[in-house]
């Protein structure tokens, strides 16, 4: 007989489904007009009516599901008035099907952390460049980020009336990452992709240190990271505080996935457990290929003004 699918693997496919039906949630809010925008700290730090409701729809479905994991998400928000309408209980069967990496079949629920962005991009969200927004559910394990999903509800959103709207990539370490093609950017070429509306003279400084080709300014850590899985990009530079856990979890363990790496400015991993602090104080460095080429030439000014 067929053992019982591991806790991870569960884990994972529910997160497939709550992240589907967060994109219904997120393309709603926007096609009804209304989008409650609420300022947190400042212009460039939004919440929408969809941060809200997809915050409650992601945490109570998962946390219904499994009552001993823990799961933080970016806003802050009452937990008791959630409405059955937003409990998505259904899971992928596809990711079931698949063997739970050996190394975390062991796992408890009470050892599991997820890192819930509800909408990545919320500024870009609002401002109508909605390939930019992204959904992330990352979860971890012993600090370390070990799967996670991302959904676009826009991808395709260019492609006319009649296209598919959205997609769902998701990702286990050990496993490999599924729901793109894996794309290297250009050989010999230095694409960087940065921050669009949390720019800075740091920000700058750093990447005029990388002479990079060409720049690409785009929202969204979860968008960021798709630009470098698909080739478009071949490094993802943020000296600046102000990335959360929240935004990195989802997106390292599909990066790490498929063999890259993301780091803070000056090298460090970030840690995922529960107790740690959610602010990424010392930015990202996050490439496919060629890691130590980037790292190496950041200048050690920029590295000495990010303390983590």
């Amino acid at each position: 007989s067929m053992a019982s699918p591991a806790l991870l693997m569960r884990v994972v496919a529910s997160a497939y489904s709550v992240a589907e039906k967060a994109a219904t949630i997120v393309r709603n809010v926007m096609s009804a007009g209304d989008l409650g925008i609420v300022e947190k700290a400042g212009p460039n730090d939004l919440q929408t009516k969809a941060d809200r409701l997809v915050q409650k729809s992601i945490c109570a479905s998962l946390a219904r599901k499994f009552p001993k994991v823990t799961i933080i998400g970016e806003e802050e928000l009452p937990t008791d008035d959630v409405t059955e309408d937003l409990i998505e209980d259904g899971h992928c069967e596809e990711i079931l099907k698949k063997p739970c990496p050996a190394q975390y079949t062991g796992i408890k629920e009470e050892e599991l952390v997820i890192w819930v962005d509800p909408l990545d991009g919320t500024k870009e969200y609002t401002e109508g460049l909605l390939d930019h927004v992204t959904v992330l559910i990352g979860i971890a394990y012993g600090g370390k980020a070990i799967a996670g999903v991302i959904n676009q509800p826009y991808y395709n959103y260019e492609a006319g009336a009649n296209a598919v709207l959205g997609r769902t990539i998701w990702g286990v370490l050990g496993m490999g990452a599924f729901g793109f093609q894996l794309t290297e950017a250009p050989a010999g070429k230095h694409i960087v992709v940065t921050t669009r509306s949390h720019s800075s003279a740091l920000v700058n400084e750093c990447i005029t240190a990388l002479n990079p080709d060409a720049v690409i300014r785009v929202g969204g850590a979860g968008n960021k990271i798709i630009q470098l899985i698909e080739g478009k990009a071949s490094a993802y530079v943020f000296a600046s505080p102000g990335c959360k856990k929240w935004d990195t979890c989802a997106p390292e363990a599909i990066l790490h996935a498929v063999g890259g790496k993301i780091t803070d400015i000056r090298g460090n991993p970030f840690q995922y457990n529960k107790e740690v602090k959610h602010m990424n104080s010392a930015g990202v460095l996050a490439t496919l290929r060629n890691y130590d080429y980037y790292a190496s030439r950041i200048p050690n000014t920029v590295k000495e003004s990010l303390v983590p």
